[in-house]
């Protein structure tokens, strides 16, 4: 398998994201010594903290998606390792975060590093289990699972204008979803889940499947190729 990457943007958001962590230890260093030190001055202090805490947030998502070693790229590189030649992963280079095309059709991949007892229930995805201690680290220290019904349908959508541009309609091939669990320490029950999820260790045999179950023609195979490199 091909892997190609925006290593320009992970750089740079890297870089964003190193800078965004160091900002707001000082935003809330700074919005702890005026609330012991100067009272009257409450509120400012609690803007401080408020914004401390949000710019935590941001540099803890650039950081997990681009400073942390191993990546997501890296970590989806490393799943997929071994498939053939035909296979091409794209990082960064398309509306898709993470898309893989080859002789199993084009699919947008979603990374999720959530680690603990994670279970597709009643239409929604649900992070338990772990106590007092994992429900703070769910809070503090790695992002929820939010909505990725709604993520994932935006990247299709914006994959589809993108090839829009480029493409007649009906050319345009089918655009599969397929979520990849990267977390070591992850119990995933994934139920009726709409949208396949797998662990990484997973998902080399189910695309591998995929292609056998039915070939994405070599013509239009080289044809998305041509558009997205």
């Amino acid at each position: 398998m091909k892997s190609i990457k925006n290593e320009k943007l992970i750089k740079r958001n890297a870089t964003i994201g190193n800078w965004t962590s160091i900002a707001a230890l000082v935003v809330l260093g700074v919005g702890m010594y005026i609330s012991f030190t100067r009272s009257e001055l409450f509120i400012y202090s609690l803007i401080a903290l408020v914004l401390g805490f949000a710019l935590t947030q941001f540099g803890m998502y650039m950081g997990s998606r681009f400073g942390r070693s191993p990546r997501p790229d890296e970590k989806l590189d490393a799943g997929f390792k071994g498939l053939q030649n035909e296979f091409v992963m794209y990082h960064y280079t398309s509306p898709a975060s993470h898309l893989l095309v080859g002789p199993a059709g084009v699919w947008v991949v979603m990374p999720y590093n959530q680690r603990g007892q994670i279970e597709f229930k009643k239409n929604r995805w649900r992070v338990r289990g772990g106590g007092f201690l994992q429900s703070y680290l769910r809070i503090f220290g790695q992002e929820g699972m939010g909505r990725p019904d709604y993520e994932i349908e935006n990247e299709i959508k914006n994959l589809k204008k993108y090839l829009l541009k480029h493409m007649d309609e009906t050319e345009i091939p089918e655009i599969n979803a397929l979520m990849v669990f990267t977390n070591e320490n992850v119990e995933l029950n994934a139920g009726d889940s709409p949208i396949p999820a797998l662990k990484v260790k997973q998902v080399k045999e189910f695309i591998r499947q995929k292609a056998k179950e039915k070939k994405f023609p070599a013509e239009r195979l080289n044809q998305i190729k041509s558009v997205l490199e």
